[in-house]
């Protein structure tokens, strides 16, 4: 070998060895720069992402068309059949329960026809029973286009002849369906 060829070589050697020492030191930089890409780019636009997609789920949850509307309505259906089921007095006891249970549908309300004509009507006529309720606190558990279920407190007060009036305090559980465009009561159940 000529000398030329030994000082080709050496410095193809030392290229070659500069070279790898290049690629090892360009390596972590890259692998660096990918994990704060990473790491401040990918990780933060997925997150984001997911963001976006619950709050669009939760925003078509609550914007149904039947929603505000369907949970105002019930409610205000719950309250009024509630107040209407547990109010009569005496003397018009008979026309108070009928047009209650006009505001029912289903196996309940063949309960509460069953429970007025056997208990109810005869108990008020009999010693004079008024009662009187009212909704201080409502909210809308659940509503879709059919079917409703509301949390109602009630507040009933409860007269026997001329005793002074009993106070009581109940949280009822209603549930509604909807009847020809009318919000029914089928369910009523103490909590």
């Amino acid at each position: 070998m000529s000398t030329s060829e030994v000082i080709d070589k050496s410095l193809a050697k030392e290229n070659s060895a500069a070279d790898g020492a290049d690629e090892r030191t360009r390596s972590p930089r890259r692998g660096i720069r990918r994990r704060w890409v990473l790491v401040f780019g990918v990780l933060p636009g997925l997150v984001l992402l997911m963001a976006m997609a619950a709050g669009l789920l939760k925003w078509q949850g609550s914007s149904g068309p039947y929603s505000e509307v369907a949970a105002s309505q019930s409610l205000q259906a719950a309250k009024d059949s509630t107040v209407a089921l547990l109010s009569y007095r005496p003397d018009t006891v008979e026309s108070d329960l009928m047009s209650a249970r006009d505001r029912t549908t289903g196996n309940f309300r063949d309960s509460y026809i069953q429970l007025s004509e056997d208990v109810v009507i005869p108990g008020s006529k009999e010693q004079r029973i008024a009662a009187t309720a009212t909704i201080p606190a409502a909210a809308s558990v659940s509503v879709d286009e059919n079917h409703a279920v509301a949390l109602l407190f009630v507040n009933q007060s409860v007269s026997v002849g001329a005793d002074a009036p009993t106070e009581s305090v109940s949280s009822i559980r209603v549930t509604l369906d909807k009847v020809d465009d009318r919000w029914l009561v089928s369910g009523f159940d103490p909590v």
